[in-house]
This record gives C-alpha cells, structure tokens and sequence, in this order.
C-alpha cells in the first residue's frame, strides 16, 4: 500500500470516527456494573503486555480497576520480558484476547491473521480519535486498509544531557553557538548540528569527560539522514535497498560523521570496552548520548546526575525516529465485544495516566502527554515538553519481517563508519553498506560474481 493511499485512508477514518467521538469534558469509559438475582459466572479474557516491572505493575493497577467495575467480566494479566517473547507468543498462536505489540512487528502479526480490526468497535465505545491522536500514531498502526491496533504510546529519540557538564548559560557568555531562547531564560528545544557540535567541545575541552555518543546502528544514524536531507530507504513502502550511497544521505553523513568520529569528542574503544555509554553518562562521564523515554525512571534513580531533554540535532529539518506500542484484539478472541470494552478503558486518560506517571512511556493519546501526569513539573527532564514536540518530526519506517537480520548485516560495516580510526573513504563504504543491505531485503538480486578463468 503507497503512502498516498494510506495517508487517504487514514484521513478518512480520522473524518468518520471524529463525527462520532465524545468530548473532552466527558468521563473516560467506565465499564458498567451489572446486576442480577443471582450472580452469574464471570467471563475471563486475558490481557498480554511487556514492559519494566514498574510499567507490569502498573498494567496490573489498570487490570484491577476495570475487574472492580465489573460482575460479568474478568481480565487475568499476561506478561511479557519484552517485544520479542510477546512476538513469538501471538505468532505461535497463544495471543491474550488483547494483547501489546510493538509497531515494528505489526507486519508479522498482521500476515499472520492474529489481529482483528480495532476501529469501529472503538468508535462504538466512544474512543476519540480526532483531536487525541496524532496523524502519525495511527498511520503506524494502519495496515490492509484498517486500523488493526490501538497507538497507546509513541516515544520519539531525543539527545539526553548533563545540564553540568553542558551549560547552555555559560556557552553563550562565552560567545559559543547555544539554542535559541524562546523567551527569557528559556532555551528552545531545538537545536542545529553546530550547536550540537559546540555543546560536545564544551563539555570535553578539559579532555576528563567526552562529548557525545551516538550508536553507529541504522536507528541511531537514521535522525541525521533524515534531517540532512537522506534516506534510510531506496523506498518508504517496498524497499530493496538501503540508501546510504544516495546523495543526500552521503552528505547528512560527512557533515554528522565530522563530529561522531572526532576522538577528542567521542568514547575511545579502550573507554567502550570498560563501560556502556549510558553507564559513562551516569557517571558524569559522557555528556550527551541519544535515547527515548524508558531512559527516565533509571536516569532519575542516578542523585548525583543533573539531566534534561533536547531535541536531536537540526541539519535541514527535525527528524527523528522512534519507538511506538498499540494494543491489538486477537483474532482468536471469544470475547470480542469485552476485549473491545477492555481496550477502550485501557486508553481512557484515567487508565492510561496510571502506565504514564511510572515514567516509561510517552502516551500516545495527546491530552495525557500534555497533562501533569506525563511532563510532572519539578522532577527531571525538566524539558519533558520536548517528547511532544519531536514527535512531529519522527519518520516512520517502512515496516520490515527482517529487521533483526538487516541490523545484523550492516551492523559491522556502520561500526567502522563510525568508529574506525583513520581516513574513511565514504564513498565505498556507504556503497558496501547498501550492498549488504540487498542480501537481506532483495536477495534475488544478488548473483555471485562469475569466478575468474585461470590462464593458461
């Protein structure tokens, strides 16, 4: 399905079910209590979600609530380590009546005919689809020409920094390039590759601390592609390629590349081998590294780190990528009409700002993110507006059955495109990057080269 269509589609599911929607001052949808001479036996369904522990508890706050509004009906908790084992799970055919999938598996799911449409059974409950949520959010989750999940939250990659170790106030007095201010005291939160730069060259000019980390992996250059003008893709719908040799990408990556490479600003091997980036950020060790909203609650445990939010670095255009969640009905369910009630509560801002205040998620339903249960004034990141905001920016990638295996394939060769010392020769190795990428995405393509004839 093109973008064109979906993006139609979209719209005109956003038109039908905006015209049936209830309005902000109503209550969120409270399942209803029944009664009856005689108590009836309850009917279960399940409902299956990974997440941290902190963030399973919280599911289980939400279970509970909606078992004590109920007489007829029970929801048993479902738990997941991660994406993964819930993938595996749903497609081994043992989905909870509804379940929490990550988007990046949504193809999987979907092929696999373990989802139902989620639209109109949410339209009939009420759920808000206008105003609520993003464009974006629901065309992550729109596939063979319907909504088949819920968006419950959207969580886009940001810079994460040592408000120490890069202080914007003392940058600008002393005439280096900082964010702009949006009003007096108040930078913006965006920010462009040269001030990036300088923040880097700040916070490791007495050469006992390092600027800057960001993975050499396809998510972590994806946001400078993007905002340099590149592609990560040769197509946003089919791709058979990556698009590292394309022009624009070649020329987000040299100038991205000058600072990432620089050992005066980055982690040495030697650094890398003893500790991970985000234990060197702990530490007061590494002053800026790019990572999304599960960063929080462990960030926040740290009492000796100050650290606030900003968006990723401005080439062109604000870009980023992101991680995005949804809640899915089974196919397999026996209980549709009380997965769908189960779901709609689950979405509702009371349930929903329960998951929220744990601090994990960005929730994707738009009055919840903008409320105090998500930007929670007076704890860090004391920019938590900047989640929202990049939110319009994220590029959501096609969607792929073999990501692992792409990440796998291209994996050492991003390595040494960031990390390797010396010269690089940009031209063959964002060639040999694309190439490696066709053996996972295209691999009818690719023939072997004809061996040479030995002479005689």
């Amino acid at each position: 399905m093109t973008r064109r269509r979906l993006v139609a589609i979209t719209s005109a599911l956003l038109l039908s079910l905006g015209l049936a929607a209830c309005s902000d001052d109503e209550a969120p949808p409270k399942p209803t209590a029944t009664r009856s001479s005689q108590p009836a036996e309850k009917r279960t369904l399940t409902f299956g979600a990974f997440g941290h522990p902190e963030e399973l508890r919280a599911f289980e706050q939400v279970v509970d609530s909606f078992n004590a509004s109920s007489q007829t009906r029970e929801v048993k908790l479902v738990t997941w380590p991660d994406h993964e084992t819930a993938l595996e799970a749903v497609l081994a055919g043992d989905a909870p009546d509804v379940f929490l999938t990550a988007r990046r598996d949504l193809l999987e799911i979907a092929d696999s005919e373990s989802t139902r449409p989620v639209s109109l059974l949410l339209d009939e409950r009420g759920v808000d689809f206008g105003d609520r949520y993003s464009r974006d959010a629901l065309e992550a989750f729109s596939y063979d020409d319907d909504l088949q999940c819920m968006p419950y939250s959207i969580s886009p990659m940001v810079i994460y920094y040592n408000d120490e170790l890069v202080d914007f106030a003392k940058m600008e007095r002393r005439g280096l390039d900082v964010p702009d201010e949006t009003s007096p005291g108040e930078l913006d939160d965006r920010w462009t590759l040269a001030e990036f730069a300088a923040a880097a060259q700040f916070a490791s000019r007495r050469g006992t601390v390092d600027g800057v980390w960001i993975e050499p992996t396809l998510r972590g250059l994806a946001p400078f592609i993007y905002s340099g003008g590149g592609q990560l893709f040769d197509d946003d719908t089919d791709p058979k390629s990556l698009d590292f040799a394309g022009d624009g990408t070649r020329s987000a990556l040299d100038q991205t590349l000058a600072i990432l490479r620089d050992p005066t600003l980055t982690p040495s091997a030697d650094e890398l081998r003893k500790a991970t980036p985000l234990e060197l950020f702990k530490r007061g060790k590494l002053a800026m590294i790019a990572g999304f909203r599960d960063l929080v609650p462990e960030l926040r445990a740290v009492e000796s780190l100050s650290f606030d939010t900003i968006s990723m670095p401005v080439i062109e255009s604000p870009a980023t990528v992101g991680d995005i969640d949804g809640l899915c009905i089974s196919k397999g369910t026996e209980h549709v009409n009380d997965a769908a009630d189960f779901m709609a509560y689950a979405v509702s801002d009371a349930a929903l700002e329960i998951v929220t205040r744990t601090g994990y998620i960005v929730p994707a339903n738009t009055e919840v993110a903008g409320s105090e249960a998500f930007l929670w004034p007076g704890r860090e990141p004391a920019h938590a507006t900047v989640f929202n905001s990049a939110i319009r920016g994220m590029v959501i990638p096609p969607l792929l059955a073999t990501g692992t295996e792409l990440d796998a394939a291209v994996a050492s060769l991003l390595d040494d495109l960031v990390t390797s010392p010396g010269a690089l020769d940009l031209d063959a190795t964002t060639e040999a990057i694309d190439a490696a990428s066709r053996t996972v995405l295209d691999p009818e393509s690719v023939t072997e080269s004809p061996s040479e004839t030995p002479t005689e």
